[in-house]
């Protein structure tokens, strides 16, 4: 870590602390402002957190000679959606239910529409073809099945919960089977300094920053969103649901910037299947999560943008600049709506 990560991290660190402590009078523009700075330190936690882990966790799965595939698929997969995840949980122990459901609608609106329409008009993104024939049809029918549980119960019980963990751990099996049969990744690089104990120890310290992350970050946007005259709704589809996708948007554009498009669209087809999968299914084995009514429409949005996404790959197996200028001026359109109907209504 270099001295600038250094001296973030410590300052991150003391914000924090501070939020715990409570030592700002709750109260006042002063504890407004606070509470702004606090989600910012929030992000920064969860998403250091998460490549913190995520570098860990790979190189202890390259030590016991794991499949670099299989690494990606599901290692770095987990790590990348861990701050959705930790986030929802959160949320839902807390009752804030617009922020569990929202925050990952959002990320998967946000993944498909802005960040991969980011990335596109760096370069072209191919697809292979399993991720166009069955994981983004898979993204569809998890995103499907989302709506129907929360249009049936106007909740996402217990037993959608299990439901939606079973279709994980299917999901899991044809990736690690795929992995077997496919090509190898690139290896992740070990040096001396990589022993056990220090991987441990990086992985401990990323779930440890997330947790606080989320923890922070929940709260300080629930109350700047009743402050704001905002909806949990809205600050769940938008500043949250940015705030925990920014682990994806750095590794899709920066694989795009480098030439390794390959990887960009397979790796948030993969994060949206996790995303409504296990975190939303993990939800709701812990507490029953609201799914208000307003989050229909945002919910068929999420269905509409996977298949928009399919419809601009199927002909030349590539997403195009063109493409992905469809897909941000749609997310404009969208993010336009979402502001409108929260404060018209």
């Amino acid at each position: 870590m270099n001295k600038k990560s250094l001296i973030t991290s410590i300052i991150v660190i003391l914000l924090v602390a501070l939020s715990y402590l409570k030592v700002v009078p709750e109260s006042g523009v002063v504890y407004l402002v606070f509470n702004i700075v606090f989600i910012v330190a929030g992000f920064y936690m969860l998403i250091k957190g998460a490549d913190i882990f995520v570098d860990g966790a790979s190189k202890i799965a390259t030590k016991f000679n794991i499949p670099q595939m299989v690494i990606g698929l599901t290692i770095v997969a987990f790590g990348t959606s861990l701050p959705e995840a930790a986030v929802s949980i959160k949320a839902a122990l807390s009752d804030n239910a617009g922020i569990t459901v929202g925050n990952v609608v959002g990320s998967n609106i946000l993944n498909i529409l802005l960040i991969l329409g980011v990335s596109a008009c760096i370069a072209a993104l191919p697809i292979k073809k399993n991720t166009l024939l069955i994981e983004m049809p898979c993204v569809i029918v998890a995103t499907v099945a989302l709506l129907v549980m929360g249009i049936i119960g106007n909740v996402i019980s217990f037993v959608d919960g299990i439901i939606l963990c079973a279709m994980m751990a299917a999901f899991m099996v044809y990736l690690v089977h795929q992995a077997k049969h496919g090509d190898a990744d690139d290896e992740t690089e070990l040096s001396e300094k990589d022993t056990m104990v220090k991987l441990l120890l990086l992985v401990a310290i990323g779930i440890v920053c997330i947790v606080l992350g989320s923890n922070v970050t929940v709260d300080a946007a629930s109350y700047v969103a009743e402050k704001f005259g905002m909806s949990t709704r809205l600050i769940g589809l938008t500043i949250v649901a940015f705030g925990t996708s920014l682990p994806e948007l750095v590794t899709s554009a920066t694989a795009a910037k480098r030439g390794k498009v390959d990887i960009a669209i397979g790796n948030i087809v993969g994060s949206n299947i996790f995303n409504i999968l296990f975190v939303v299914g993990v939800s709701a084995l812990i507490t029953p999560v609201a799914f208000e009514n307003a989050f229909i429409k945002d919910t068929v949005v999420a269905i509409a943008a996977a298949v928009l996404l399919l419809l601009c790959v199927v002909k030349d197996k590539k997403l195009k600049k063109s493409g992905g200028v469809i897909m941000l001026v749609c997310y404009a359109v969208y993010f336009a709506y979402i502001l409108y109907t929260n404060y018209a209504g």
